[in-house]
């Protein structure tokens, strides 16, 4: 029994003596956990140089766009065929997708060799052989005469412009046929293709890493890092489009095929390589290329363990220092030798016997050391793959913006499927390194060829989605030629409503408003002012002064209107304004005062002097009993009467679009136009008295208050008008009123995207088909929303957390399309408001008889103010329409405010 301990003891010393001999000995391929972290580091720097367009030319990483936008989602479906090329085998496949039921994909596959006199030959030699295989595959299966989309895996570095596209770098893996490189390995292959008269379609080109992210991604939707370690390296990921510089645009994600085997091509990893490195380096077919792949991948470890053993051997530590003809024969050792000698389960019985083969005649002692050496070898390719991993899985977490990242790295190559050891050591590599991430690794089956097939299926089901989305949203796309028709239109719409025999059938009713002149800055004095036009209501003491320091201050109390007296009756609405009134007056002590005062009123009037407004009909949401028909003045004057507690001045009953025009037209003489694009949109602007006919009196000009909104009731943009229109006219308050307004202002723009989305997820293109219960809800999609969403500057993931707050679960291809929906509302919203404008701008050019008119336009509200584009579109659109015309838009300060105050003054000036 003694004997039994002694030789344990003797056993596991001389163990640890050999391991500590063949550590000293590989002292430098041991990494530390702070070494690995500054490989994490460096390869960081080298991912974002790859990145950036200039650059991407000097970066080792090259980073290089696949022109793959989305995963799986598992609706894809259809027959698909496949060839994979990157390995000793070539294999041609028939791949089955069905979503019907539960989603599955089956596939039969045929391998084929490939030859050293093809993948060292011509290149038209090797792309002849892939058809010839191919067409060989095609008449196994009967699939000769049925056209089917290919996806062609390859799985070498190539430069894509688009996904079925792709230009070779260089070749690796051993392969080098001529005439290849530089050149678009796809029309290669369509051209073989033609030649053997094979009916397919070269939908997609598509890396082996990619392929495998692919395979993984449709059994797990999480998957987005594909990793390849096997005979070379590889790994790709999904990376946020503002972040390529290298492709245009900056919606959604690309999958971005590092390339990383070229990682340290410059240097950065000279202080990690080994003497034995640099060797095995100048023995390869490409000296001073893929260095980072040659640590790591299965091609090279096997070599590097021979020269290790060499050395030592030479060195008498060793074999007795024998050194035999095979450990001098290079690629003597392979991979599969170093998997078997890491077998510890097995003892040493594995690595004496492949050592006996070689013709060494190994002791004990040297079994251990040889062992320990092909585990330092193989753990410093698990270490190195680890950081560079660790620092893709990092780029995803920073870029999701979340302290814990929760993804799944599909995975595939012989290194990690066979070695013993392999995957357990990279996972806890990976885990200790980024700690916040949880990541799952999930083996690929069949992932390169599989994964061809299934880009080819997402890119198809990509295309018969935008199909569908682009038929919905087309009617929002208005022509230049549409847009005439409609300013036409408006400019007859105008005239009608200015000419006494049609103004009582005109959608465009034209109201004087008895405004006869703009600011001239003689102006002075103190006024009230009361804007009543939404769901605030605002009591305002404005002080002006005139001459060299004129100035206009302002006191203002805001109050609200609660729903019940928006949709009451005529007299709780004026009792409540007076109300508001009466508390500002005492706010501001000066009850006693008896103040002109101008209300700024925004709703359609038709007003017989300036201080006579009769309600021709509630917008926005107002519906108060008793009003429409009668004098708005009246009724404020007979609630103040009820309340007998002060009398007031009342000058003026302003629009607030006449509020903005003068406002600016204090600051500018030039203005005569003022524009409202907010809650509700209107027009109004200066016209010659001698062109409204509705008016005594042809001297002089007016300001008419054209109440545009209503333009189209009669049917004339009715050719215009979408599903979604009618949908939301119908559920409005006022239906089949106010039908230019429900398409151009801010009230209804966010309702129009509603219908649509509901529209979309119906045919099962958004949220995964599912109509949430917050989605079916009216008015659950503000307009503010609209200008969030569309922001430059706003990222998708920024998007999904505002459709997340509306109880909206999206995806990033989600929030792209939602986002393209509110763009093409918002873009004809503003298309057609120009229309409209440009006809106005364009009649004051033929009323002042000039080739070239210079005018300013005031403009207030929300749309034109917060919406990122709409303002851009908007003159954009003017300047498209009416060429003879200079606009200048100037923003309102307040408006409805300060303009009803400075409307009452040049009224009590005149």
């Amino acid at each position: 029994m003694f004997a039994v301990h002694l030789l344990a003891f003797y056993f596991t010393k001389l163990k640890e003596d050999q391991i500590k001999k063949v550590d000293r000995y590989l002292y430098h391929m041991r990494l530390s956990d702070d070494v690995l972290l500054d490989v994490m580091a460096r390869f960081q720097a080298e991912m974002v140089k790859g990145l950036g367009r200039d650059t991407n030319p000097t970066a080792t990483v090259k980073m290089l766009p696949s022109f793959v936008r989305s995963l799986p989602d598992g609706s894809e479906k259809g027959d698909f065929l496949a060839v994979d090329l990157g390995s000793s085998q070539f294999r041609a496949l028939q791949v089955k997708v069905s979503n019907v039921g539960k989603q599955s994909c089956q596939l039969e596959s045929k391998f084929y060799p490939t030859p050293k006199e093809v993948i060292q030959g011509s290149g038209a030699e090797l792309f002849d052989y892939v058809a010839d295989c191919l067409s060989d595959f095609m008449e196994s299966k009967n699939l000769k005469y049925k056209k089917l989309p290919l996806g062609f895996t390859f799985s070498f570095p190539c430069r894509q412009t688009k996904l079925e596209e792709g230009v070779l770098l260089n070749w690796t893996k051993h392969f080098k046929v001529r005439g290849v490189q530089d050149v678009d390995v796809v029309s290669s292959l369509h051209k073989a293709l033609k030649k053997h008269k094979a009916n397919v379609d070269v939908l997609a080109l598509v890396n082996d890493t990619v392929g495998t992210m692919m395979t993984c991604g449709y059994d797990d939707q999480r998957c987005e890092v594909g990793l390849i370690i096997g005979t070379g390296t590889n790994a790709c990921y999904m990376e946020d489009m503002r972040h390529i510089d290298l492709v245009e645009g900056d919606e959604g994600r690309m999958c971005i095929n590092t390339e990383w085997g070229a990682f340290g091509d410059d240097g950065a990893l000279d202080d990690l390589r080994t003497e034995f490195d640099r060797e095995l380096d100048l023995g390869s077919l490409n000296p001073g290329k893929q260095l980072f792949e040659k640590m790591i991948s299965s091609l090279y470890l096997g070599e590097l363990v021979r020269l290790i053993l060499l050395k030592m051997t030479k060195e008498g530590l060793l074999f007795n220092g024998k050194v035999s003809t095979a450990l001098c024969t290079k690629g003597k050792i392979e991979m599969r030798h170093v998997s078997a000698m890491e077998k510890y389960k097995e003892g040493l019985s594995n690595t004496k016997e492949i050592l006996t083969e070689l013709n060494l005649f190994p002791s004990e002692e040297d079994c251990i050391a040889v062992q320990h050496v092909c585990t330092i070898v193989s753990f410093r390719s698990a270490n190195l793959c680890a950081a560079a991993l660790a620092a893709i899985l990092t780029r995803l977490r920073e870029n999701k913006k979340v302290l814990r990242l929760r993804t799944t790295v599909g995975i595939d190559g012989t290194l990690y499927k066979t070695h013993p050891q392999y995957a357990k050591r990279l996972h806890k590599v990976v885990r200790r390194l980024v700690p916040n991430c949880d990541v799952r690794f999930l083996l690929s089956t069949n992932g390169s060829a599989r994964g061809a097939a299934m880009v080819t299926a997402v890119a198809y089901r990509l295309a018969a989605q935008r199909k569908r989305i682009d038929a919905v949203l087309a009617p929002f796309l208005l022509s230049l030629e549409t847009l005439r028709e409609v300013k036409n239109k408006m400019r007859t719409e105008l005239e009608y409503g200015l000419k006494r025999e049609t103004q009582s059938r005109a959608t465009v009713k034209m109201l004087p408003t008895y405004v006869c002149g703009t600011p001239d800055g003689t102006e002075k004095g103190k006024f009230l002012a009361l804007d009543l036009g939404g769901t605030n209501f605002r009591v305002l003491l404005v002080k002006i002064r005139s001459g060299r320091r004129k100035s206009v201050r302002m006191y203002n109390k805001i109050f609200a209107i609660p729903l019940e007296i928006m949709q009451g009756t005529g007299e709780e609405l004026f009792d409540h304004i007076v109300q508001c009134i009466a508390d500002f007056l005492e706010y501001m002590g000066i009850k006693g005062a008896r103040l002109p005062l101008g209300f700024t009123f925004s709703f359609p009037c038709r007003q017989a002097s300036i201080d006579k407004g009769t309600l021709v009909g509630w917008t926005k949401g107002f519906k108060a009993t008793d009003c429409e028909g009668e004098d708005v003045v009246d009724m404020l004057r007979e609630a103040i009467k009820r309340r007998n507690e002060f009398d007031l001045d009342i000058v003026a009953v302003v629009n607030d679009t006449v509020g903005t025009m003068m406002t600016c037209g204090y600051e500018d003489p030039n203005c005569e136009i003022g524009l409202i694009a907010g809650t509700g949109s209107n027009v109004c602007y200066m016209e010659d008295m001698k062109n409204i006919e509705i008016v005594e009196g042809n001297e002089g000009k007016m300001c008419i208050n054209t109440e545009w909104g209503g333009f189209g009731d009669n049917g004339c943009i009715d050719n215009l008008r979408t599903e979604y229109d009618k949908e939301v006219d119908e559920g409005s308050l006022n239906p089949g009123k106010q039908r230019y307004e429900k398409m151009t202002s801010g009230m209804y723009l966010g309702e129009i995207v509603r219908q649509i989305l509901i529209s979309l997820t119906r045919q099962g293109l958004l949220f995964r088909g599912q109509i949430s219960e917050s989605l079916r809800r009216r008015g659950i999609f503000e307009t503010k929303f609209l200008s969030q969403i569309e922001s430059d500057r706003l990222a998708l993931l920024q998007v999904r957390r505002i459709l997340q707050q509306l109880g909206l679960d999206s995806t990033c291809e989600d929030s792209i399309i939602v986002k393209e929906v509110c763009g093409a509302v918002s873009r004809r919203a503003a298309q057609l408001c120009g229309a409209g404008l440009a006809a106005i701008v364009e009649k004051k050019r033929e009323n002042r008889g000039v080739e070239h008119l210079q005018i300013t336009v005031g403009v207030d509200g929300t749309l034109y103010k917060l919406h990122p584009h709409f303002s851009r579109v908007l003159r954009e659109t003017v300047k498209e329409l009416a060429p003879q015309c200079d606009v200048n838009f100037m923003l309102s300060e307040d408006g409805s405010g300060k303009g009803a105050a400075l409307i009452t003054a040049v009224a009590k000036r005149l």
